[in-house]
């Protein structure tokens, strides 16, 4: 049997193993760590989103498809009218 990283809670997930603990923490440490980065460099608002948009938002893609991909399923009953 395969061992589930998350579990699904509407349209997000949240780990319930070490492996997904460890991945969504690298993850917002690596989103952090860039925000931090490209703001030391930026001019306004708009330079800060326009550095970090290529970089955190295709982490955070990765991160709900690892997660869609080892979520704990729940079963689905069928509709019987």
């Amino acid at each position: 049997m395969k061992k589930s990283w998350f579990r699904e809670w509407g349209w997000i997930y949240y780990p319930i193993s070490w492996q997904g603990f460890v991945l969504t923490t690298l993850v917002l440490a690596f989103c952090v760590q860039t925000f931090i980065a490209i703001d030391q460099h930026s001019h306004s608002v708009s330079d800060t989103l326009y550095g970090v948009f290529p970089y955190i938002v295709p982490s955070i893609l990765i991160l709900l498809w690892v997660a869609s991909k080892t979520t704990h399923k729940s079963p689905t009953t069928p509709y019987d009218p």
